[in-house]
């Protein structure tokens, strides 16, 4: 079946029916990236590995970040992306990209990533993950790609991947189900976000945040608020907003 993406569909992502959501590769930083016009290595080459990986809060054991402004945090740290929509690039493309050539530490089958509700929880191996935050293309991504425009293509192309925090730490190894335990019933997911929320969404996201007291990331709790205050709404309460790059979910705001 062909996965939705959105307005813009400019990729024929394809699930095969019937298959059971899995993982297909765990990946790991294999040598730092040089990006010399931001001045850092970037740990956005990433290769499968066998056995188990550790999964802890801050991220998958050995994992780098070389740009800690924008990347790593609870709300950031374990990547997914679907082979089906990193196939469907290559396709687009003509070009061969390998599991965790995006940079993601997680390539899944069977799962439409981009359409998991934002607070949707996979149970994997021993962990639990929280679908939290879409991806932002940036400049290293652009560099990894070697296309300069490679992020608002991306951007236009409506897909993403998505962002997990660990709510259980664990170990995940290739092969591993993945078994949806929980969606929150405010249905807005990653990709949503990432596309642009409308009114209706942003106050549907706001509502149950509030109403669970949970705490959101601040990028998608500021697009949400931008929404909501064009339109004469009250946005995201502070409280309920972090960047999870401190000490705790309340910290680094």
């Amino acid at each position: 079946m062909t996965a939705h993406a959105g307005a813009t569909d400019a990729l024929d992502v394809r699930l095969e029916a019937g298959a059971s959501p899995r993982v297909a590769a765990v990946c790991t930083v294999a040598q730092l990236f040089p990006v010399p016009e931001r001045g850092l290595m970037s740990g956005i080459d990433k290769r499968p590995v066998d056995g188990p990986v550790r999964v802890l809060t801050h991220g998958v054991l050995g994992d780098v970040q070389g740009d800690r402004e924008h990347h790593g945090g609870i709300f950031k740290a374990v990547y997914a992306v679907s082979r089906e929509m990193r196939r469907a690039w290559g396709a687009a493309i003509d070009r061969e990209l390998p599991d965790g050539f995006f940079g993601e530490n997680l390539a899944t089958e069977g799962i439409d990533v981009d359409e998991a509700v934002i607070g949707e929880c996979w149970r994997i191996g021993s962990a639990l993950l929280e679908a939290s935050s879409p991806r932002s293309p940036c400049a290293t991504f652009s560099a990894r790609m070697g296309e300069r425009t490679w992020a608002r293509r991306f951007t236009a192309a409506g897909r993403c991947g998505a962002y997990l925090r660990v709510i259980e730490e664990g170990e995940i190894r290739a092969g591993d189900g993945i078994d949806v335990v929980a969606r929150p019933e405010h249905g807005v997911s990653v990709g949503d976000v990432f596309r642009g929320l409308d009114a209706a969404q942003a106050s549907a996201l706001r509502d149950w945040s509030a109403e669970t007291s949970t705490i959101l990331y601040e990028g998608v709790a500021r697009a949400a608020s931008t929404v909501l205050e064009r339109a004469s709404e009250t946005g995201i309460d502070a409280r309920l907003r972090s960047t999870g790059r401190g000490l705790g979910l309340g910290m680094g705001l």
